[in-house]
């Protein structure tokens, strides 16, 4: 891949500003990212360290899944000023609101991806055997890191794939080192690149907390799908699906996974320990819960009516749904609050001492089946379509299949399945799909201002919307102020509209 030699100063605003430097926090399984690989005990530890890093709150922690959901119209707000609004109603500025922690903190995760990747190879030119492993995980890490990045700041691939994505970062920089941000498809590239150079290094067993080989597939067959390579996307789908290692959640067992780490769903699950990584009052089941229950604030999203009407009665799903703050204050009995980050209705947790202390599954198999489904209707294989759609459909009782599966079916689903997991927003971008927002849903004035969606509002059907097309330019972030003053280059390369 090409490489421009100008910009990237994520990194210098790492070591000079970020509040959550590498440097700064150490993690007690982990060693300095600068400090040199001795051998296979030290590579463990260091990506134990870098997993560690990938539950930030500003990313699989917290703040990346909220991104996912938030602006995906299946979510709402009961009231703003509760610390979420600028995601809902896309108040993004270069200046305010950029989320400049998703850049910082990403990058620093790269930085510590690339000094594993750099040592281990050190090392194996040194003769060293038994790191493939760590080897393997690093690449596919530094991989699902630009590709999360990429979906952040860039274009869709399928939109303008030659847009400007994001600065490919694959050795490790000084941190007064400049770099120019890359295209969309040559991210996408080293994206690829990284995942089939990672994946024959990989063990196919079980590895809790970790990736293996069905975790670099399961991130490579995503990426297919947002390149619309979709018979590749299919292929490598079905090599999980027919491993035999995982397997779905039947509709009488759904519910009780929330409440256990490592189920049979899940590919790419991360440690999310009381004393490592554990937010507390500010983890995402207190974003979801409702408000006073278990803590004094919280419930900041709650269950919009849309998603409510895509719901069956006896949808096995609806178990881990309880009442929110609409029912609270004036007994509606509605159940728009998840508790998935909360292991349960009753804040069981998943088996650690603090309910907010709950593992962050990043990819399960329910997500690789409707994959798998989508690319089957794609190809024209109707009979694979039904065949991977309905282990997950079928979680309603009610479901009777239809006798075309559609491509609207299978984001439905989508939207039944992974409210709350950071998926649905960045799929209908995906699929070039108009999303609709339940604005001040409970008559407290939750209108967006004229700075965000408002600007956007129109009357659909006799009723006020705020509709958002990936068209609309803040379904992108901004390059925040605080990395154009650290690399001026970049401002010339500033998304379009900020």
């Amino acid at each position: 891949m090409k490489r421009i030699n100008i910009l990237l100063t994520a990194l210098a605003l790492i070591f000079a500003t970020s509040c959550e430097s590498f440097l700064d926090v150490k993690p007690s399984n982990q060693v300095d990212s600068g400090s040199s690989i001795q051998n296979v005990s030290d590579a463990k530890i260091m990506v134990q360290g870098l997993m560690n890093k990938l539950t930030s709150s500003n990313y699989y922690g917290r703040n990346f899944l909220i991104y996912g959901d938030a602006k995906g119209g299946d979510l709402t707000i009961y009231s703003a000023g509760n610390g979420g609004d600028a995601w809902y109603y896309f108040t993004h500025e270069q200046s305010s609101n950029s989320y400049i922690g998703y850049w910082s903190t990403m990058y620093n995760c790269l930085l510590q991806a690339n000094n594993i990747i750099k040592n281990i190879y050190s090392l194996k030119e040194g003769g060293a055997t038994g790191l493939d492993d760590y080897l393997g995980q690093a690449l596919t890490i530094r991989a699902l890191i630009h590709f999360d990045l990429v979906r952040l700041y860039g274009k869709p691939y399928n939109m303008d794939k030659n847009a400007y994505g994001v600065p490919v970062v694959t050795e490790p920089i000084d941190a007064s080192a400049q770099l120019l941000r890359n295209t969309v498809e040559e991210v996408y590239t080293q994206v690829v690149k990284d995942l089939k150079d990672a994946a024959p290094l990989l063990g196919k067993k079980a590895n809790n907390g970790f990736i293996n080989y069905y975790a670099n597939q399961a991130i490579l067959s995503k990426v297919y799908m947002y390149m619309d390579n979709f018979s590749e996307a299919l292929t490598v789908a079905e090599g999980i699906i027919n491993s035999g290692v995982y397997t779905p959640y039947t509709a009488s067992n759904w519910t009780a996974s929330w409440a256990r780490t490592f189920g049979s769903e899940s590919i790419f699950e991360l440690n999310v320990l009381v004393n490592e990584g554990d937010l507390g009052t500010g983890s995402p089941g207190c974003y979801y819960r409702r408000r006073a229950h278990g803590i004094s604030a919280g419930g900041v999203f709650l269950a919009s009516q849309y998603w409510f009407d895509i719901m069956g009665a006896n949808d096995a799903r609806w178990g881990i749904m309880d009442s929110d703050q609409s029912d609270e204050e004036d007994g509606t009995g509605r159940k728009g609050s998840c508790y998935k980050y909360s292991g349960s209705t009753t804040l069981s947790g998943d088996g650690k001492e603090n309910a907010t202390a709950v593992n962050i599954k990043v990819i399960r198999l329910s997500e690789v089946l409707l994959n798998a489904a989508e690319a089957a209707v794609r190809t024209n294989n109707q009979a694979k379509a039904l065949e991977y759609l309905s282990p997950v459909a079928s979680r309603n009782p009610d479901w009777v299949a239809p006798a075309t599966i559609t491509l609207e079916d299978i984001m439905t689903e989508r939207r039944r399945e992974f409210l709350t997991e950071g998926i649905v927003f960045f799929e209908q971008m995906r699929m070039d799909m108009t999303v609709y927002y339940e604005d001040d849903a409970f008559q407290k004035g939750t209108n967006p201002p004229a700075s965000g969606r408002g600007q956007l509002r129109t009357t659909v059907n006799g009723v006020e919307q705020c509709p958002v097309t990936r068209n609309f330019f803040k379904t992108i972030l901004p390059i925040g102020q605080d990395e154009i003053n650290a690399n001026p280059g970049i401002e010339a390369q500033q998304n379009p509209g900020y």
